[in-house]
């Protein structure tokens, strides 16, 4: 068993560790109201070492730790300083320590934060929690993984009213800042009793007292031209803007340039401050605006062009979510650059020199045209439509005007029907100081006709900008249908976006089966499944979620008439209040049969239909939306039933848990047969 490091947790001891916050804890004595869950593996106090764990000696998946109810209205830090301690760094499933947020009324609980990484000592995350109504709990989550020797050690939690960027440096962890290690230059902790470096202070600025701490750097050790030190923070985990300040000491015997970043998880730098060089004598105060709308480290750096250049001392690092400029006006909020087209074009226009290029229109259901993404009876826009094209025809769609100097991530979900060659058909460009600046961003090169596919750009440009959707038809004879729907619109970059931690009680099939299980696998089960189904005309061309991943379907060439498969939830947890169901199924086949949601709770062998639908419904995918309460534990229930013949493929995908009531109910929970009006569309 692999050793925990012990002396850790005694460098960790606050000073004023009787007066813990609510949810915070030492383990020095006792768990401080923590409490672990007993239908899974043990946690272990260790009073003398000062820290909880759990590890292999016992038969288990994981352990649970749950904190005791919590409240705050304000803007929190929660601190972690835990070790993952194993005999392999190779396994293919390592254990894990994940942290969950489980906020009341809600069935799902909200991955904060999960780690893997094993280490001969301890670590520290650092957490944001915004301000909320609602009371809370904290739940730790040991997963042991499928080594043999395995121990996973929590030696603190501390939670703290403020953000996690800010810090005093007066505690041994120094609130997660970390120097990025150089051979010559590095920052240091300074003051206390500290006494062995050149630069030292007399004073910090947090206590004014020789006994306070603060981080310096010098440049007694530089051996190369730029030599550089690094001082960088725990990445924000929620969007915060406002001002950022922090005091400053520095003393200038040559060059030494002072600047601070910002770094988004891509890797881009961000200059947003920089000293103008002159000499403080005294702790200086500097503010600067601070907008960090997705992930992103503050990263403090100084650089030496000789030995003697001098040093810089930081300490009382704040934030505040006032600007320093007193700037008015409310952020930019991307959802304003987004549409899904049911209500009119939102903030999208087109300029009438070029003519009505897209037009929106709405597909009532039916077996041989395909509805919009957005719910699969609604609205989208549609390119080419008139079939009056002309050689050289262009359709522009433009977007509002975009802030320059932010990253976005743009998605959308575009169809194409009648292309011979598809290439070139749809482009996006952006067009940049009164749309002289042109620049093509994306353009399709092939996909599958008739299926709603995602696409999705990053981009990030120094001048306000907008974002043009065109549609090109170059001859009469190769004139298709360009369809577009979903336009949406976030800061950070995609690749960046796929890196967030998924939303509680969401299942798109796209890595497994989520909190759903089988009643029975075999050939008759549900199936994941990529691509269309094996049947012609029947099943759907490709997934609801972005045209090419997965779903869950029936196959009925592998069952006989009026069997049965099922799609269980693993239990939720019952709260009190309306909780909105929403999913998207597919039924295309003439001999398609049911497909049927119930609830079922835990101690009640009754299961409660929520809805039905029965025979075929659509060749789209369409939006199904169920209010329901439960205020025990529950499962639902996806319950699938083979029609009449072969051609009765049934498929289900995006899967949405949402507490509180559904924005929009639909009229008819329970239907028998196809609906009166066949491939309709309205202009």
């Amino acid at each position: 068993m692999p050793r925990l490091c012990l002396l850790a947790a005694l460098a960790l001891r606050l000073a004023g560790a009787a007066l813990l916050s609510p949810g915070s804890c030492t383990f020095e004595d006792s768990a401080c109201g923590y409490q672990w869950d007993y239908a899974h593996l043990p946690w272990t106090l260790h009073g003398e070492g000062h820290y909880i764990s759990v590890d292999t000696s016992y038969e288990g998946e994981k352990a649970v730790l749950s904190s005791p109810d919590l409240y705050s209205e304000e803007w929190s830090c929660v601190r972690l300083i835990y070790q993952i301690a194993t005999t392999s760094d190779t396994s293919p499933d390592p254990a894990r320590l994940n942290l969950y947020l489980r906020q009341e009324g809600e069935s799902f609980d909200r991955l904060l934060w999960s780690a893997k990484e094993p280490s001969d000592s301890w670590l520290i995350a650092s957490l944001d929690l915004t301000n909320s109504t609602k009371k809370y709990k904290l739940v730790l989550e040991g997963e042991m993984g499928q080594d043999k020797s395995t121990s996973i050690a929590v030696f603190e939690i501390k939670i703290t009213s403020g953000y996690c960027i800010e810090c005093d440096f007066e505690e041994n962890h120094l609130c997660g800042y970390v120097n990025r290690w150089n051979p010559n230059v590095n920052w240091f902790v300074g003051g206390g009793n500290i006494r062995n470096s050149q630069s030292i202070l007399p004073k910090d600025h947090t206590l004014n007292s020789a006994l306070g701490h603060y981080m310096y750097v010098d440049s007694v050790y530089v051996k190369h031209f730029q030599e550089v030190a690094q001082l960088i923070s725990p990445r924000t985990t929620a969007p915060v803007s406002g001002c950022l300040s922090f005091y400053y000491q520095l003393k200038l015997e040559s060059s030494i340039i002072f600047t601070v970043y910002l770094r988004d998880m891509s890797g881009f730098y961000e200059e947003i401050w920089k000293t103008d060089g002159a000499l403080n004598a005294d702790w200086a105060l500097a503010e600067v605006d601070f907008n960090a709308p997705y992930p992103m480290e503050v990263i403090f750096e100084v650089a030496f062009n000789s030995a003697k250049g001098g040093y810089v001392a930081l300490d009382d690092i704040s934030f505040s979510p006032v600007y320093c400029s007193n700037q008015t006006g409310a952020p930019f909020n991307p959802v304003n650059a987004g549409c899904n087209f049911e209500e009119d074009l939102c903030n999208f226009y087109q300029d009438h020199k070029d003519g009505p290029g897209w037009s929106r229109v709405k597909v009532k259901r039916n077996v041989y045209r395909a509805g919009d993404h957005t719910t699969g009876f609604g609205y989208y826009l549609l390119a080419n439509t008139k079939f009056t094209s002309q050689p050289g025809y262009i359709g522009r769609l433009y977007g509002p005007t975009l802030p320059g100097n932010l990253q976005f991530c743009l998605r959308f979900y575009y169809a194409l029907y009648g292309f011979f060659k598809m290439s070139g058909t749809l482009a996006v460009y952006i067009f940049e100081e009164n749309h002289v600046v042109q620049e093509k961003i994306w353009s399709v090169l092939d996909s599958p006709k008739g299926v709603w596919t995602q696409a999705e750009i990053s981009f990030k440009k120094p001048m306000p900008c907008k974002v043009v959707f065109v549609s090109w038809c170059k001859s009469f004879w190769d004139c298709g249908l360009v369809a577009l729907d979903d336009v949406s619109l976030s800061l950070g970059s995609c690749q960046a976006a796929d890196l967030l931690l998924p939303t509680p009680g969401e299942c798109t099939f796209e890595k497994d089966e989520c909190v759903f299980t089988q009643k029975k696998r075999g050939r008759g089960s549900w199936h994941r499944k990529r691509g269309p189904t094996p049947t012609s005309y029947t099943g759907p061309k490709g997934d609801h979620t972005t045209g090419v991943g997965y779903y869950m379907y029936i196959e009925a060439s592998n069952m006989v008439y009026g069997q049965r498969a099922y799609l269980v939830s693993r239990s939720l947890r019952g709260t009190s209040g309306k909780q909105c169901l929403t999913f998207f199924y597919h039924m295309y086949g003439a001999g398609t049969g049911l497909l049927s949601v119930y609830l079922k709770k835990e101690g009640d062998d009754e299961e409660i239909p929520l809805w039905r639908r029965t025979g075929e419904q659509s060749i789209s995918w369409l939006r199904g939306l169920i209010e329901y309460e439960s205020d025990t534990n529950y499962q639902i229930i996806f319950e699938a039933i083979r029609g009449v013949s072969i051609r009765s493929d049934t498929a289900i995908d995006d899967i949405l848990f949402q507490a509180g009531p559904c924005l929009e109910v639909e009229e008819i929970q329970f239907s028998s047969g196809y609906p009166d009006s066949l491939n309709e569309i309205e202009y």
